[in-house]
């Protein structure tokens, strides 16, 4: 094989895209910050915090992109969360402001080559499609001028009410068994049960609500709703996985209801600083089974609440 062959750089082009996601990230836990969990800065206290999406088509980002996106509006001090393509930016009627810098996002898709087509009609096989991810640079709305109004111009939130029963239908629709009481926030696979302390327990009762979603996460991934493998032990790298994948969930979960919990105590920032390092495609891999985990759970409210399938 060519050392140029498409499928040889295809590769290389998919490691430093994961390398680079996974630096980024690394370099926030090192910060002492955790990206996931309040990533909104001074956006959050002019309405709930959103999740990333489109201001051209309005489709919402999915997976790593959610991350990137909001880590950008972090450092950068963006107030919505709406982002398009210079071209895009373009065909509205406006522009990118001039010496705005972009944020690079990624798009998976996959293909069949031709000399594959050809190979598998040949052998009377069928052809094998190769999975690839293309990398595209998005500017947030904050960073153009000339966009129309309704899309320059982030939409006012909605009034002020209850999220709590949100969460409160969603515990029981879900049909989980979820226990409040004692002194540890935990899931135990064995016996398929979740338990939370009390709200009252918590400095910041909203932080009930992150625990409670974080946990159910968890649970989500039992054999009989997503069949994840929660095998491994505390301290583990399996452990700490599933770890990144329950908070990252919890987040999504948390942006999609509008809940605005503050940073989670830092006792597990080390084992996901290991697993980071040790595996630069984690973060990729645990942002993906996130969204399917808070698409599974907020899929048991009456009505959606967030699509996380689409980039």
């Amino acid at each position: 094989m060519s050392r140029h062959h498409p499928r040889a750089r295809a590769g290389e082009d998919r490691a430093s895209l994961y390398d680079h996601i996974t630096n980024k990230i690394i370099a926030e836990l090192e910060a002492g910050r955790v990206p996931w969990v309040q990533p909104w800065g001074t956006a959050a206290a002019e309405g709930p915090p959103a999740l990333p999406k489109s201001a051209a088509s309005g489709r919402q980002y999915s997976g790593i992109n959610i991350l990137v996106l909001w880590g950008a509006a972090t450092e950068h001090g963006f107030k919505g969360e709406s982002w398009l393509t210079f071209r895009q930016a373009l065909s509205l009627g406006g522009h990118v402001r001039k010496g705005e810098r972009g944020t690079t996002v990624v798009y998976a898709d996959r293909f069949v080559p031709v000399d594959e087509k050809c190979r598998a009609h040949e052998a009377g096989e069928e052809a094998q499609v190769v999975p690839f991810l293309k990398r595209f640079t998005v500017f947030n709305t904050d960073q153009c001028a000339g966009l129309p109004p309704e899309i320059a111009t982030t939409a006012p939130s909605p009034p002020p009410g209850p999220i709590e029963p949100h969460v409160e239908y969603l515990i029981k629709a879900s049909g989980i068994d979820f226990r409040i009481g004692g002194n540890r926030a935990f899931y135990a696979p064995t016996e398929d049960y979740v338990q939370v302390p009390p709200p009252q327990a918590y400095f910041e009762p909203i932080n009930w609500h992150r625990t409670a979603l974080h946990e159910l996460a968890h649970a989500s991934g039992h054999p009989s709703r997503l069949n994840r493998d929660l095998s491994g032990n505390y301290g583990t790298r399996k452990y700490a996985f599933e770890e990144l994948v329950a908070e990252i969930s919890s987040a999504f979960s948390c942006a999609s209801l509008g809940i605005v919990p503050t940073v989670r105590h830092a006792a597990y920032i080390g084992s996901w600083l290991e697993v980071l390092r040790e595996d630069n495609r984690a973060i990729i891999r645990a942002a993906s089974q996130a969204g399917k985990v808070a698409d599974y759970l907020l899929g048991f409210l009456p009505e959606p609440v967030g699509d996380m399938s689409t980039e």
